[in-house]
């Protein structure tokens, strides 16, 4: 076993266990073992079990990436100072003061991939898994999956008509390019979604200003290309992770736009007018010592009611019975 397939193995065997575990479940309540449907369903489970377990990781990576922009405008000015100094002493002053001031600020530029880099092994054994298991032999995994399990994985078409294994490029039927096809843009529209509500709703103006923006302006419109490109190539097993995990993504980070929006930008001014509004609409509610007793009374606003207007006839009634 060479050193990548070390590093995947216990990878693939928690793959494996989460796979083998949905499909248990769906095929308990009813679902053919053997339809593509039913390992579908298992793949979306494996996502859903996957990207729960990495929110808090996602959390971190958002607000590493927050600060990141925050201290991108303090970065170019060292940048500035020493440009166009090529010499040693210059670079490792400039190295020194760039660490500095991530370590002050609390800064890791690398927990901001952390998510991506620990999903590659994860989508990396999943196509190990699928690999294997559409091989003609159809061989067991290394954990749950048995010999009788990756052979039905691997010939299991999705209606009977798109068999998972294949990918675009690969097909044998139309609707397996059709479904791939369709998968791609959807792939391709989420992550185009997901990266510019980022740009357009979460930075602020001094963030705006820095060339970090203007990188992840150009990601903006390159990432979704690759994707593009990329997806044609995976099997539709595959591509099925990808497409629910960049759903996922989308969904995760219009909540965290929403909830945790970055300080001056789109996002927290309409927060702030949403908590504001909120505030308007709850009873205010005052609280005062009794002069005599001491004890604490709560006072809510009394609604003020309108006064009918009163004719002349009742008015002189009642004057009349005061009198009296």
């Amino acid at each position: 076993m060479d050193i990548i397939g070390t590093i995947l193995w216990p990878i693939k065997w928690v793959v494996e266990a989460i796979l083998v575990a949905f499909h248990t479940l769906w095929t308990a309540i009813g679902f053919s073992p053997d339809e593509g449907l039913t390992w579908v369903l298992s793949i979306v489970g494996l996502v859903l079990v996957i990207r729960a377990a990495l929110i808090p990781i996602f959390v971190r990576q958002i607000k590493s990436q927050r600060r990141m922009l925050e201290v991108a405008p303090q970065i170019k000015k060292i940048q500035d100072k020493y440009k166009g100094k090529k010499d040693q002493f210059s670079r490792e002053a400039m190295s020194r003061e760039t660490m500095a001031l991530y370590k002050k600020t609390g800064t890791n530029p690398l927990s901001s991939c952390l998510p991506l880099l620990i999903q590659m092994p994860i989508f990396f054994s999943l196509f190990s898994v699928l690999s294997n298991a559409q091989h003609p032999d159809h061989p067991a995994g290394i954990g749950l999956l048995n010999q009788q399990l990756s052979e039905s994985f691997g010939t299991s078409s999705l209606f009977g008509i798109a068999p998972l294994h294949e990918s675009f490029s690969t097909a044998t039927t139309p609707a397996v390019q059709i479904i791939a096809v369709i998968m791609v843009i959807l792939m391709t529209g989420s992550q185009f979604i997901t990266q510019l509500q980022i740009m357009s709703k979460n930075q602020s103006a001094e963030m705006k200003a820095s060339p970090t923006y203007r990188q992840q302006r150009i990601l903006l419109y390159l990432l979704p290309l690759v994707f593009a490109f990329s997806g044609f190539t995976f099997p539709l097993g595959v591509m099925f992770y990808w497409l629910v995990s960049n759903f996922w993504t989308m969904v995760q980070q219009f909540l965290v736009i929403r909830n945790m929006p970055t300080p001056g930008s789109e996002a927290a001014l309409a927060r702030e007018a949403r908590l504001a509004k909120r505030q308007l609409r709850r009873p205010v509610i005052t609280e005062q010592l009794a002069p005599e007793s001491g004890t604490l009374m709560i006072e809510e606003p009394i609604n003020p009611q309108r006064q009918q207007p009163v004719s002349k006839n009742r008015a002189k009634k009642k004057s009349g019975n005061s009198k009296r």
